[in-house]
């Protein structure tokens, strides 16, 4: 018995240490092809802008669709049609793995709840 909790504790900790790959992308990769995206969405995706959308913990299925949508016109913004009609499929999956991957920040009515950063235009 002890010898497979020892197994499924070791089989755990091998896959923790595995690198971030998430939707069929490479969120090391994503962050280096990402860096476009930090100007607005913050480097770990929490926008301390309230007209950038957060992507820090979005589903990375939801990214690549966004993505595509913008590359392919069906979505309009000129800011991210520029950046999403460079993209390759790759690309997308990459960049989704990487936002996917990092912690959400959630927000209270006075800023963001761990209190490191506050929120830009924020009033009440």
């Amino acid at each position: 018995m002890m010898r497979i909790l020892l197994s499924a504790a070791l089989a755990t900790i091998a896959l923790l240490a595995m690198p971030a790959v998430h939707a069929e992308g490479n969120a090391a990769a994503g962050k280096k092809k990402a860096t476009v995206c930090f100007a607005c969405h913050g480097e770990n995706g929490n926008s301390l802008v309230g007209q950038y959308p957060r992507l820090a913990g979005q589903y990375p299925q939801y990214i690549v669709q966004a993505l595509k949508e913008y590359k392919d016109g069906q979505r309009k913004n000129p800011i991210m049609v520029g950046f999403a009609s460079t993209l390759t499929a790759r690309d997308r999956k990459d960049i989704a793995a990487y936002f996917g991957a990092q912690k959400p920040v959630l927000w209270t009515l006075h800023g963001e709840v761990s209190g490191s950063h506050r929120r830009q235009g924020t009033t009440l």
